[in-house]
């Protein structure tokens, strides 16, 4: 030990000293990773949520299915029973869409003074949902006879497409099913989208409001386009043909029973809801 003092001086002593430090730290750093008395099960807890206090969402499948008859309104947002009558002209002017190889059809969107569009985006939302429907490849423009062109106020164009209260639809639209509906009236080539149908939806579409929108813009356009007449649900489970009238059911017995003049028949045959005039292509 004195060779070993004379050889290494002080770092004789030192090295001790250091290695006791060492052990020392390292002890310090392993015990703090271990909590006292048992605190690694609470620690671990106090984390964590217990099982048993976890929410689960709603199931709608517990729910009993909401079964709406044909002649109301789903529940819903409020709607505009009364109009003024007149209508306020919203949107812009965009390029033309579709080939138009028989006609382009021009168009403006208006809203009837006094209904208020707040409640479902403002003015703009049903102009751009009109927009987007109407220049979509599913939609009429999908058969290159047609074309449509979102025209200023100044000319005057081959379809007003107008968001219109309840009064003013049953005025133009008539009442006698005592349904509500929209409708195309042919003089002024008012295409008329029903607001309580535009806020509520309709039972067939199972709250699928944005697809019954785009259904209802392209089956009353249809009517516009010259498509007058009605069509049946061709075979079960099948996508419904857009100028089947999928606001009041997708059953032709019950189409029937409704109106027995229509072109529906009396087979019970059920379609599934399809907003478009070709959603698998021209």
């Amino acid at each position: 030990m004195v060779r070993f003092a004379r050889d290494y001086g002080w770092r004789a002593y030192a090295i001790p000293v250091l290695t006791v430090i060492t052990v020392w730290v390292l002890f310090d750093v392993f015990s703090a990773d271990q909590p006292a008395n048992g605190a690694s099960g609470e620690a671990s807890t106090s984390l964590s949520t217990p099982t048993s206090t976890l929410r689960a969402g709603p199931d709608p499948a517990q729910a009993e299915p909401q079964s709406v008859p044909l002649t109301e309104l789903p529940p819903g947002g409020s709607y505009t029973e009364t109009g003024a009558g007149t209508f306020r002209q919203v949107g812009a002017a965009l390029p033309r869409v579709g080939e138009g190889q028989e006609q382009t059809f021009t168009y403006v969107i208006e809203i009837e003074d006094g209904v208020n569009t707040a409640a479902y985006g403002g003015d703009d939302a049903f102009v751009a949902a009109v927009d987007a429907t109407l220049s979509d490849p599913k939609g009429w423009t999908a058969d290159p006879a047609f074309a449509f062109e979102h025209i200023s106020g100044d000319e005057d164009p081959d379809l007003r497409i107008q968001l219109t209260s309840l009064s003013t639809t049953h005025e133009l639209c008539g009442n006698d099913i005592e349904m509500e509906t929209s409708c195309f009236y042919s003089d002024g080539g008012r295409v008329m989208i029903n607001e309580s149908r535009w806020i509520r939806g309709a039972a067939p579409f199972k709250g699928d409001l944005g697809s019954y929108r785009q259904y209802l813009i392209n089956h009353e356009v249809g009517h516009g386009l010259g498509y007058a007449a009605h069509d049946a649900c061709t075979a079960p489970g099948e996508l419904a043909p857009i100028m089947m009238q999928q606001t009041l059911s997708l059953n032709n017995s019950e189409l029937f029973r409704i109106d027995p003049d229509e072109v529906y028949p009396d087979d019970d045959a059920t379609c599934e809801f399809n907003p478009w005039p070709y959603p698998r292509g021209f």
